[in-house]
């Protein structure tokens, strides 16, 4: 078994009076006081006693009388081959808190910054949920890379391409933004090359992005109602004009409400593949007038390509980029066809603003992680990722044909209905306007389920209660289960409500 490293400097002894004398007793409570703190734990190690004389500049026997001292009081305990540390019963016998508290003399802040509580919902609005039914973006089991993102990143770390040293590119790494155009080109009709891709830490982080590069103090930016909650709470909290919220209809986002609502907007952010969370794409139509608006008004467009490889029938509309690409800065992400934790995702900007976007880039986090770009990189050079999303779409689909069947099965549409959809990793179950789907997704929670509320999605005043249920890689043994207690908790509640 490895062995712990042993800690050498101690903060929490403050500093020795030599003036005062007696330094093994100074020593020793200066020890006791930092084990009743818990500052030092039960079972951590001590520095050896020449390690510590050397770093405090004592004589090695002052150590040695202190750590006498402390362990025939039982607040040490020496331990043959491993030195000596904390005594685990010391707890007990000092009072060890197993928190830190604030010290004696210290009050809790007051006067916290404004952005504090704004920023802390959000931090509690994206708790993210238990991998259990009905998770989103959950991809389990049959629905990972696997073996060749393995083998894949084996090779790259043996030749070091998995482990660079120094700072990277903040753009991203070369073969990955070359295999990324190469890859939207043929799969989305994007049309850009490898200087226009940056690299970001998903989707995410491209949404934050495009606020600070696009969007001056005051400017306005047309977001869809309902939308995520990423790119709203971003637009509420960076000091910027705020969300213009534009309804989405049967054909997506209305454009001509929008030019109501704020024609001199400075941006617009819309998933037309796939409209979050409702799942409609953006009509031609739709798209040819939003484009149009974006150019008359000098307008950008923020186009999120949510879930658009993952199309159950017929064939995806292209991608706005391909239709303008000088207004379009066109988002995606490899966490929902992949894996979440990969945090990976690309942003692809028009030429006359990629320094901007490299700027900004720089100053969140320098660059993005090295290694596993280049595994990404052969990952998808080499064609498993064009394999592996043939391979999940089917999975996905069965998955998401047996829950739709259960759902209609187990629940009555007075109560709960789905929206059409033939798309994505997620469907979205409509309740009954008497229901509070935030009371049933807490309800589902207690037995086992995770769903997400989509009424906090929306504008305040045009809420709807529903459900956003993900599918992707749960058996069917599981969300049979779930789907049962899910029933079980929206009857209960209808219950309870006299209906």
């Amino acid at each position: 078994m490895a062995r712990k490293a042993r800690a050498i400097d101690l903060p929490a002894l403050g500093t020795l009076d030599r003036t005062a004398g007696a330094l093994g007793r100074q020593l020793a409570q200066g020890l006791r006081e930092a084990i009743r703190r818990g500052d030092l734990q039960p079972g951590e190690p001590l520095p050896s006693t020449r390690q510590l004389a050397q770093a405090l500049q004592v004589a090695r026997g002052t150590v040695v009388e202190a750590f006498e001292q402390l362990a025939a009081e039982g607040f040490l305990e020496a331990i043959p081959g491993a030195g000596t540390q904390v005594a685990p019963i010391a707890a007990g016998k000092a009072g060890i808190p197993r928190t830190m508290p604030a010290p004696a003399d210290e009050k809790p802040a007051t006067g916290l910054p404004s952005p504090a509580a704004a920023f802390a919902r959000v931090a509690q609005q994206f708790n993210s949920l238990p991998h259990v039914p009905f998770a989103i973006s959950v991809p389990l089991g049959a629905t990972m890379p696997g073996t060749a993102w393995r083998r894949l990143g084996n090779r790259l770390r043996a030749r070091g391409q998995g482990a660079p040293a120094g700072y990277g590119d903040p753009q991203g790494a070369r073969p990955l933004r070359e295999a990324i155009s190469d890859y939207v080109r043929r799969s989305r009709s994007v049309r850009c090359d490898a200087d226009q891709v940056i690299v970001t830490g998903g989707t995410q982080q491209g949404l934050y992005l495009c606020c600070q590069v696009l969007l001056g103090v005051g400017d306005r930016a047309w977001v869809e109602n309902p939308a995520y909650a990423g790119i709203t709470s971003i637009l509420e909290h960076a000091g910027r004009g705020g969300a213009v919220r534009v309804p989405v209809d049967a054909e997506g986002l209305d454009v001509e409400a929008g030019m109501r609502l704020a024609p001199h907007a400075r941006a617009a952010f819309v998933t037309p593949s796939h409209q979050y969370p409702l799942g409609m794409p953006l009509s031609m139509t739709r798209r040819n007038a939003l484009l149009e608006w974006a150019r008359k008004a000098g307008a950008w467009i923020v186009e999120d390509d949510y879930d658009s490889e993952l199309r159950y029938a017929g064939h995806p509309f292209p991608a706005l980029q391909g239709l303008d690409t000088q207004r379009v800065v066109y988002l995606g992400t490899f966490s929902k066809i992949l894996f979440p934790s990969l945090r990976l995702g690309y942003l692809i900007a028009p030429p006359q603003l990629v320094p901007a976007f490299i700027g900004a880039r720089v100053l969140m986090d320098r660059s993005p992680p090295g290694a596993d770009q280049h595994v990404l990189a052969a990952f998808m050079a080499e064609g498993h990722l064009d394999r592996h999303i043939r391979r999940i779409r089917g999975i996905y689909a069965a998955h998401r044909q047996q829950l739709m069947q259960t759902l209609a099965r187990l629940l009555p549409p007075a109560l709960a209905w789905l929206q059409p959809s033939d798309q994505g990793m997620h469907l979205l179950l409509w309740l009954n306007e008497k229901l509070d789907d935030n009371e049933v997704a807490w309800q589902a929670a207690q037995a086992g389920v995770a769903v997400r509320p989509v009424s906090p999605m929306f504008a305040p005043g045009s809420a709807r209660p529903g459900l956003v249920l993900g599918f992707g890689g749960f058996s069917g043994e599981q969300m049979e289960e779930a789907a049962r207690k899910l029933a079980a908790a929206i009857r209960a509640l209808a219950g309870r409500r006299g209906y």
